[in-house]
């Protein structure tokens, strides 16, 4: 029986890189579908869950997508929400990558040092990765708190966060590489994950701090987010901290993701959110 992978994506249009990624983990086929909302995914799921019977359900799931990890998160409620027993498929949730890069990014880090006690700083942090590193690092018992160029949407996601996770995020307010740069005065941990292109700091920010140890940028894109880092760092030391570029934890963020795909068929009741993602991160980093 075919394995049948269902990309509800909240953007206009299905991301094509998840589609890719699907079928490399195992998806037969991947059938697309743009603009969803809690409000219009009801017959999508309904013909998801009353198609196969119920030794065969396992060989259909639901991808969640899109830029907005809360639109994923609300769509992923409202998916669960017709469920009912006998008539569930398995789904994930990785609204723009945010859970399977930032699941890759700190195994990679908790793997190269100790996280627990240690000031972690998430750099431009409001977006779907920065929340789930904020996430993520906390729950390993770091001391977290993330940057954002506006204070009230900073205090917004850290808000999302409690709510979500029950973890405590210090919002911090700073606008530019300067401001950026004092945030990271009494850091331990620097994860970076601005937008595309964006330099966040540069070299003199980091390189002379005593107190910095592991360094994290999600910027594959150059300029990337941290200055006198490269993009392929693959946990090498600079200056006395260990550093790891967008693509030295990139691998493990692509065989992360399609390792997830694959679980997915492999039972009718499982959701991968950013938990569970994390916990087999750590196994494979």
């Amino acid at each position: 029986m075919k394995k049948l992978l269902f990309q509800f994506d909240t953007d206009p249009h299905p991301a094509v890189f998840d589609t890719v990624v699907a079928y490399d983990g195992g998806a037969d086929h991947v059938t697309g579908f743009g603009g969803l909302t809690p409000d219009n995914i009801g017959g999508l799921v309904e013909g998801a869950i009353f198609t196969r019977p119920p030794k065969d359900k396992k060989n259909t799931a639901i991808f969640i997508g899109g830029s907005d990890m809360s639109a994923g998160q609300n769509l992923l409620k409202a998916v669960q929400g017709k469920f009912f027993p006998g008539f569930q498929v398995s789904v994930m949730l990785d609204s723009n990558g945010g859970n399977t890069t930032a699941a890759a990014a700190v195994a990679k880090l908790a793997a190269s040092g100790s996280l627990a006690g240690k000031k972690a700083v998430i750099l431009a942090g409001t977006g779907p990765v920065g929340q789930r590193a904020a996430v993520m690092l906390s729950r390993e018992g770091a001391i977290v708190s993330m940057t954002g160029r506006k204070m009230a949407k900073v205090v917004e996601a850290c808000e999302a966060m409690k709510a979500r996770f029950g973890v405590d995020i210090t919002p911090v307010e700073a606008a530019d590489h300067d401001t950026r740069g004092r945030a990271i005065e009494n850091a331990n941990i620097v994860f970076a994950a601005g937008a595309a292109g964006i330099e966040l700091i540069g070299a003199e920010h980091w390189q002379n701090n005593p107190h910095l140890e592991l360094i994290a940028d999600a910027n594959a894109t150059p300029p990337i987010g941290i200055g006198g880092i490269d993009v392929f760092d693959k946990g090498l030391e600079r200056h006395g901290k260990i550093v790891w570029g967008a693509l030295g934890f990139g691998p493990l963020k692509l065989e992360l993701h399609r390792a997830c795909i694959g679980q997915l068929f492999t039972d009718n009741k499982l959701v991968f959110d950013a938990e569970n993602i994390f916990e087999l991160a750590k196994q494979m980093a």
